[in-house]
């Protein structure tokens, strides 16, 4: 009986339960009364969207052509740049204008025409039982190793870029260099869309490589031009990996895409919270290798990469 709901079950009626909880939460977050909701719809909130993350990225590569399924993923990832160039400084800016609480009323209230969009246009795509495979999951195990660093490691830095600037002397320019970071994202994450699907071992590849070169770069600046032109290559690549895992994970996992996305998805925000954490702890105790860290850990994931055996197209990740 299980399994025969998970057959017929609608990936597009989980989307419109996942896009109606995160309308609940931040509404909830913002007229909240007390910090223990708060906290708790916060959590909600980051959990949803975990799952959301997860649920888009197939449901993308479903609906699309198969030979356009990586472009596809693309397409539906470029939010997160979006949201990183435009999104965090406008909740900012809102936040301090009128207060923290209608950043989160904005957050919920701009989500109600999405709501509406996924009822009235949005196919339905039927979700696949999850089945473990032998020849999944070993292979999956070295792209989570993959997703965990290259995410530890850019959230290092990424978390701490306003006292590596200061450190530069350059702290003026952090507003900036989060605009052209996101920017650049945006551009990586089209250039990946159109060569995901023919060599996704080398797109693999090339994200930590231009990471840690964009970091290295940014460590040795001493003026505002290259340390823009740095943040412009590190956001070119980090635009382009979670686009790349993606499509790679749905590429070995097939079938079970839905699930083993879910496991990258916790991979990446796991390294979120642990970037921070590492971070914190460099910052503290010797802030001039915070770049160099960051740099460093990007060794791994591009070491996994050149190692991977994949070939062939993420469109199998349609069954």
């Amino acid at each position: 009986m299980a399994v025969r709901i998970r057959r017929t079950f609608s990936s597009a009626t989980l989307l419109v339960a996942l896009v109606l909880g995160f309308v609940v939460t931040n509404l909830v977050i913002a007229l909240s009364p007390g910090y223990g909701l708060t906290l708790s719809a916060l959590v909600a909130s980051g959990a949803i969207t975990g799952v959301m993350w997860s649920l888009v990225a197939v449901y993308a590569m479903r609906i699309a052509p198969p030979e356009q399924a990586g472009r596809a993923l693309a397409v539906a990832m470029a939010g997160t740049p979006i949201g990183f160039a435009v999104g965090v400084p406008a909740g900012t800016a809102l936040g301090e204008l009128v207060g923290w609480r209608w950043s989160f009323a904005a957050m919920g209230l701009v989500a109600v025409p999405l709501l509406c969009w996924i009822l009235l246009a949005v196919p339905a795509v039927t979700t696949e039982p999850f089945r473990a495979t032998r020849d999944a999951l070993p292979m999956l195990r070295p792209i989570l190793l993959m997703v965990f660093t290259y995410s530890l490691g850019h959230n290092v830095l990424y978390t701490y870029l306003g006292p590596a600037l200061a450190r530069l002397a350059q702290e003026e320019l952090l507003s900036t260099a989060l605009l052209v970071f996101g920017a650049a994202a945006v551009g990586g994450i089209l250039a990946v869309g159109s060569t995901v699907d023919r060599n996704p071992r080398a797109v693999l590849g090339w994200c930590p490589l231009l990471t840690a070169a964009g970091i290295v770069v940014l460590a040795v600046s001493d003026d505002a031009a290259t340390t823009l032109a740095a943040c412009a290559v590190w956001g070119l690549a980090f635009g382009g990996a979670p686009t790349a895992f993606q499509s790679v994970t749905a590429l070995i996992a097939g079938r079970d895409a839905d699930r083993a996305q879910s496991l990258t998805i916790a991979a990446w925000n796991g390294a979120v919270a642990g970037g921070a954490a590492v971070g914190g702890v460099v910052l503290d105790t010797a802030a001039p290798a915070l770049t160099w860290t960051a740099a460093a850990l990007m060794a791994v994931p591009f070491w996994v990469a050149t190692r991977l055996p994949v070939s062939g197209s993420a469109t199998t990740a349609r069954g």
